[in-house]
């Protein structure tokens, strides 16, 4: 067990984590962040983010998320590379068990984020990033004048498809079933966009791709397995997210899905336990808006943390 007791714990990285270790680092709060094995968060998996203010020229993903670390790094955010097991928020000092080894901190920023629910088909990995995404507002600009498809059938896949209309030249909507869980108006606005098709009764079987990216998908009719070849240079996932709260054992009040829910600013169901970031946020998931509420958790465990005395 570590001996001493720790102001502020960050749990995970991304904007949201670097941001809420930049803040509490230049307080002097010596926060300890545990970023996970894969750091950065979903950015690490975009390879332009061309909306983040700041970068006129676009930046990396990965690029970015090495640059907001080392800027908290150098306030004295300390960092390791590791997941969090669990946790015990019954009483403080909060405890915190990564790799066997205990830890205990009077306040916790939890900024695990959210995960994009994938296909798995094939050819998806090697072109996560490479031509498929799962933000349309992150990447819908590269594909200018291009044919893209969405997967999905619910409101964000609607939305996405209508937003997605901006750039390209053809959008297709591809949905397993023909019954949508999308409401009526987003369904009615993306059916009677002059740019979007809709094609019901398909799945994505495999992604095609050559040396310059995706080329097309392969789709199939559930009720027959029929295929078809379909042509596209970028594809939107919008199945749904998935929010990373498994290792808080229910101990943190969280919506039906499973996100975590503010009480008080930034303050969770727990007194001293702040979130920030995608784990939060079901509406706007951006860069932008998880820094500043990495900012914003920050601010608030500095001021809880000074009320205690």
């Amino acid at each position: 067990m570590e001996e001493d007791v720790r102001n502020v714990i960050i749990i995970g990285s991304g904007p949201a984590g670097y941001t809420a270790g930049l803040y509490s680092a230049r307080a002097l709060l010596e926060p300890l962040m545990f970023a996970g094995y894969m750091s950065g968060g979903q950015l690490m998996l975009t390879s332009d983010i061309e909306n983040f203010p700041g970068y006129p020229e676009g930046i990396g993903g990965p690029e970015m998320m090495m640059q907001l670390r080392e800027q908290a790094e150098r306030f004295g955010l300390e960092v390791h590379d590791k997941n969090v097991e669990r946790v015990d928020l019954s009483e403080i000092p909060y405890k915190v068990w990564v790799e066997g080894v205990e830890y205990r901190s009077k306040s916790i920023i939890i900024c695990t984020g959210a995960e994009s629910i994938w296909l798995g088909v094939e050819g998806e990995d090697a072109q996560k990033g490479r031509g498929i995404s799962t933000c349309a507002t992150c990447d819908g600009a590269f594909f200018r004048d291009e044919e893209v498809i969405v997967v999905g059938g619910g409101d964000s896949a609607m939305e996405e498809a209508t937003f997605l209309t901006r750039f390209a030249s053809k959008v297709t909507i591809v949905h397993r079933r023909d019954v949508f869980r999308a409401s009526k108006v987003m369904y009615e606005r993306a059916v009677n966009h002059p740019k979007i098709e809709i094609k019901t009764h398909r799945t994505v079987k495999s992604w095609l791709s050559d040396d310059n990216g995706l080329t097309g998908a392969v789709l199939e009719d559930p009720r027959d397995g029929s295929t078809e070849t379909m042509n596209c240079s970028g594809a939107f996932i919008a199945i749904g997210h998935k929010p990373i709260t498994k290792f808080l054992e229910n101990q943190v009040e969280t919506d039906d899905s499973g996100y975590i829910l503010h009480k008080r600013n930034t303050m969770t169901s727990i007194e001293g336990v702040f979130a920030a970031g995608d784990v939060v946020d079901t509406r706007y998931r951006q860069a932008i808006t998880a820094a500043g509420m990495g900012c914003q958790a920050a601010i608030d465990a500095e001021k809880w943390l000074e009320d205690q005395h």
